[in-house]
């Protein structure tokens, strides 16, 4: 996570190729573990990793600025505005 004035990007893993692309309007759903968050590209297209409470992100709808291949997989990158 990268904080920018009220710009927060985020990472998300996505395990297919081809389901989002740079300048897609995305939506996210928020999950709740014991201590953290997690967020989910609807419709289950990425995924974050877990965030503290503290790290808690307030927006729900963002842009793709980026989508990367690695070796473990694709990932995608979102700005939202909070």
């Amino acid at each position: 996570m990268v904080e920018d004035g009220n710009v927060r990007k985020m990472e998300f893993k996505m395990e297919r190729p081809g389901l989002l692309k740079e300048g897609d309007k995305i939506t996210v759903t928020e999950g709740v573990l014991p201590s953290n968050y997690y967020y989910t590209i609807d419709p289950s297209l990425a995924m974050s990793g877990n965030f503290p409470f503290s790290e808690r992100m307030l927006a729900r709808e963002g842009v793709v600025i980026g989508v990367e291949e690695r070796p473990a997989g694709y990932y995608v990158t979102a700005e939202f505005e909070e």
